[in-house]
């Protein structure tokens, strides 16, 4: 009987199996993301019926279609480094609730003008979201889980985009009104901002839902961080810019997002206007191209992770699987431009997609350059090199078209993106150590 009740005494939190509280946190982090290019995308979608109610060109489209990158890029840094000071939770509910609001208020514009101020404030608000994002991969995640992190992070890209062809072009079906579309988006973003402040913990021990298997297992993680972290580092964050591999990860990133913002802005008005789809054939169109992107993500995660559980070095599994991303997905769009036959091209772009999205493991760079405390600031960094991109691509594209009355230039475009992020994602960043700032 002593031997029974010891046995039984003997099973601390410790030797249980940890609970798994850090992935239903970045199954929250994909949600929010998805909702974030749901409402991003919704003037993509709407695009054509906004264009024809408010009487404006390809060059006001392109302009409304930027105008979101403006203060969405301008945002980048500060948002990682409030990330940094406060801790990702306020930020991300924070965030989350301002471009709720905005993307609600859309509905009642009457003309470009207010459209464009509308989006610049959607910009503003959804800006912190990917660096604090970053900054929890850093906190909760593993050395071996962070490329699932990285990818269930920013997978809500390719996710929200084509759950937002859908939904928004099905709303505008279903009620006959962008408008309305607009405002049972934004209401449903404000309620995803109170979840996530009510689930969302900037450190493990923090939260209620955390057994001390899981938070000693992260910890040891953490740990082994601390130990590679370079002494005598100098603190100054802009000491980082003397070093090629942040300005690898900052035009990769660019390069990365010229292509998939190119896509994300304008493949709706391309597949009505090239190749009459209407909204309802176009929303289907987009679902499938983007969803492809999802799953390629995923995938790529999953596969990077279980790469270096088994033995391989970070370097050579990022480098291999960006300079495959990046090859395929510069092929693909290569073809795009060559073919005439509507369904071919939405294979191709969904190929496009599933491999350029393995590109979502750019997350990870940040903390694998930088140090704990520089993560957000790295994270805001490369994305607002990404976002830059994102100011120009919809213009430019717009002008091309506008010039042209041809995709066929903005899809050259896009394909020297692609070749620019292979060479920025395979030669100039080192992935082997962290900087010593």
């Amino acid at each position: 009987m002593t031997a029974a009740v010891s046995s039984t005494a003997a099973t601390p939190d410790t030797v249980l199996q940890p609970t798994k509280v850090r992935w239903k946190i970045f199954l929250m982090m994909l949600m929010l993301i998805s909702i974030n290019y749901i409402d991003r995308a919704s003037l993509s979608v709407a695009m054509p019926l906004i264009a024809k109610e408010f009487d404006i060109g390809p060059a006001i489209q392109g302009l409304l279609l930027s105008s979101f990158f403006w203060t969405y890029a301008f945002m980048q840094i500060p948002g990682g480094m409030l990330a940094d000071r406060f801790g990702p939770r306020v930020v991300i509910a924070g965030a989350t609730l301002g471009w709720g609001f905005f993307q609600a208020i859309a509905a009642a514009c009457t003309g470009w003008v207010p459209l464009l101020l509308t989006r610049l404030g959607l910009g503003a608000a959804e800006a912190p979201i990917y660096p604090a994002g970053g900054k929890l991969n850093g906190i909760w995640m593993t050395q071996n889980e962070r490329g699932r992190g990285a990818t269930l992070l920013d997978g809500g890209a390719p996710l929200g985009a084509a759950l937002g062809a859908i939904l928004i072009s099905g709303l505008i079906a279903g009620l006959e009104s962008w408008r309305m579309s607009f405002a049972i988006a934004g209401i449903g973003t404000v309620l995803a901002g109170f979840f996530a402040w009510g689930y969302i913990r900037n450190h493990p021990r923090e939260h209620a839902g955390v057994n001390d298997a899981e938070a000693v297992y992260i910890e040891a993680s953490q740990a082994q961080d601390a130990a590679s972290e370079p002494q005598g580092a100098s603190g100054r964050v802009l000491d980082f810019l003397r070093y090629r591999s942040v300005w690898g990860m900052f035009f990769g990133w660019m390069c990365f997002n010229a292509l998939f913002y190119g896509l994300l802005t304008w493949m709706p008005t391309y597949l009505s206007k090239v190749h009459g789809f209407d909204i309802k054939q176009m929303g289907g169109a987009v679902f499938c191209m983007f969803f492809a992107g999802f799953v390629g993500e995923m995938f790529g995660g999953w596969l990077a992770d279980k790469w270096k559980a088994a033995g391989a070095s970070t370097s050579k599994v990022l480098r291999t699987l960006f300079g495959i991303a990046s090859v395929i997905a510069t092929v693909a769009i290569y073809t795009v431009s060559q073919i005439t036959d509507p369904l071919t091209v939405v294979v191709l772009l969904s190929v496009t997609l599933f491999f350029l999205r393995w590109c979502g493991l750019f997350w990870c760079v940040p903390s694998i350059l930088g140090r704990k405390a520089h993560v957000g600031f790295l994270g805001g960094t490369m994305n607002l090199g990404g976002n830059v991109a994102g100011i120009g691509v919809p213009i430019v594209v717009g002008l091309l078209v506008q010039a042209t009355g041809s995709y066929f230039m903005a899809l050259m475009m896009f394909a020297a993106a692609g070749a620019g992020l292979f060479i920025c994602s395979t030669l100039l960043i080192d992935y082997s150590k962290k900087l010593p700032v």
